[in-house]
């Protein structure tokens, strides 16, 4: 059943928590509502003194209610919304700082900056102890090609100056600082020079050495091979033959090595050959014993090595020489440099292992020879083409001649085979001899089988 609703003139009091005296920032979660769901106008005057602002008084650590502690009721409270301040920084006026870059130079260094995780501390470790663990060689190069140049240094340090006893004087701005701080590291412009060059040299002095190892490997085959001597002697002597009719033609010594790429255009007449198929075919019937076989080697330089040849400049390779040169005697000049300046503490082990990648490498670069000579591409364009059109004559000619040999082994063992059927069994013969000659026959056909019936040439 409901209770009766109270009597018009009957006072009802909110049943609320009352907080403890002397901390009312502490409010209890049910009395978050602010304003009740009833007008308290009428209740002026009648309501006892002590409900002041809606809450009963109550004595710290005392009762608030039947059986409940005000110790009880705090497990159950939340604190006060305060109000919001706004940061420090927000209300005082930013101060202006000092811009001593252009704006272009500016973004650059801020964008360097954004892009390393590094203190400033562990830049300089590395580069004292010539640490790449911590800081890699790219990034090394980015603050050496990012470095502050003399006239910016100047006008940072004319700034620092003048600021100095100033009490309102204007900071510096982000990039004018970082800038300013890799200047303190000691001789960081020249270290990190030598670092640079130190990692750059093998890896040049390597690719300039590949390309001379090619290069040398393709002239020696030219002038001492013997393979590509008896190909130039059968271009030789098939043209003396052909021209025999012509008494300053057809005595030739000689002939230019132009003429070497024209060979696949000479047709015979009836049209089915050329001059060059014609010469691998003779080449590979009378002068290469393996024609046909795994063993067979290719007698002439191969086409990707002369290209190469072909593509490479003395001018290039004497250019990179000269920078070499020019590097390591500016590295030898930034190592004595630093060695001098720097101080007892700083200078190892900048100091020993420079002197270590000096001594190995000094002697690596020769002198040039000052010697004009004519460029790789007159001699090896030339001789990439023929070698690149008799390769593919070459392939070709050794897959006729493998076919051939297949074939006559194939004949070979089929009258070895007839013979063998037509043999006269002797008088009292136990059947062992005709026996042994038939296990003969089948353990060469397999031979020939093995030997010829599968294409080795690759």
């Amino acid at each position: 059943f409901l209770k009766p609703r109270p009597f018009r003139d009957a006072v009802v009091v909110p049943c609320r928590m009352c907080a403890a005296q002397g901390n009312h920032d502490q409010l209890y979660t049910w009395a978050a509502v602010n304003q009740p769901t009833h007008s308290l106008d009428p209740l002026e005057g009648k309501l006892p003194g002590q409900l002041k602002g809606h809450w009963f008084p109550a004595k710290p650590g005392g009762d608030i209610g039947p059986g409940l502690k005000s110790t009880e009721a705090e497990l159950f409270s939340k604190s006060a919304v305060k109000e919001k301040k706004q940061p420090l920084s927000d209300t005082i006026t930013k101060s202006k700082v000092v811009k001593l870059l252009n704006n272009k130079r500016s973004q650059a260094v801020g964008i360097l900056m954004s892009s390393l995780h590094l203190d400033m501390k562990d830049i300089q470790l590395a580069i004292l102890n010539l640490d790449n663990t911590v800081v890699d060689l790219e990034t090394l190069q980015a603050l050496y090609e990012n470095r502050a140049q003399q006239e910016e240094l100047d006008k940072i340090e004319k700034h620092i100056k003048a600021s100095k006893d100033k009490e309102n004087a204007k900071p510096l701005d982000k990039p004018e600082h970082f800038l300013h701080q890799l200047s303190l590291i000691p001789n960081f412009s020249g270290r990190v020079f030598c670092i640079l060059f130190q990692s750059s040299f093998s890896e040049c002095m390597s690719s300039i050495m590949k390309k001379l190892d090619t290069l040398q490997r393709v002239c020696k085959a030219l002038q001492d091979s013997p393979t590509v001597k008896q190909v130039l002697g059968l271009v030789l002597a098939f043209g003396n033959f052909m021209n025999g009719g012509n008494r300053t033609r057809g005595q030739a010594d000689g002939f230019t090595l132009d003429i070497l790429p024209k060979l696949k255009d000479v047709k015979s007449s009836d049209g089915m050959k050329s001059l060059l198929s014609y010469i691998v075919s003779y080449y590979l019937r009378h002068f290469d014993e393996d024609a046909g076989r795994e063993t067979c080697v290719y007698p002439l330089p191969e086409p990707h090595d002369l290209f190469q040849s072909s593509q490479m400049k003395f001018e290039d390779f004497q250019k990179d020489l000269n920078r070499l040169r020019k590097d390591l005697k500016a590295c030898t000049s930034e190592v004595e440099k630093v060695c001098k300046v720097s101080d007892e503490d700083n200078l190892q082990p900048f100091k020993d292992k420079m002197d270590v990648f000096l001594l190995t490498v000094f002697f690596s670069v020769k002198a040039k020879s000052g010697e004009k000579e004519p460029s790789p591409n007159t001699l090896f364009c030339v001789w990439h083409e023929f070698s690149s059109d008799f390769k593919d004559q070459w392939k070709k000619e050794n897959k006729v001649i493998l076919k051939e040999r297949l074939k006559a082994a194939e004949e070979c063992f089929r009258q070895a085979k007839e013979k063998a059927s037509y043999s006269v069994k002797p008088k009292h013969a136990s059947g062992i001899v005709s026996s042994s000659f038939t296990l003969v026959l089948v353990i060469l056909s397999r031979f020939v089988q093995q030997k010829f019936a599968k294409n080795w040439y690759k």
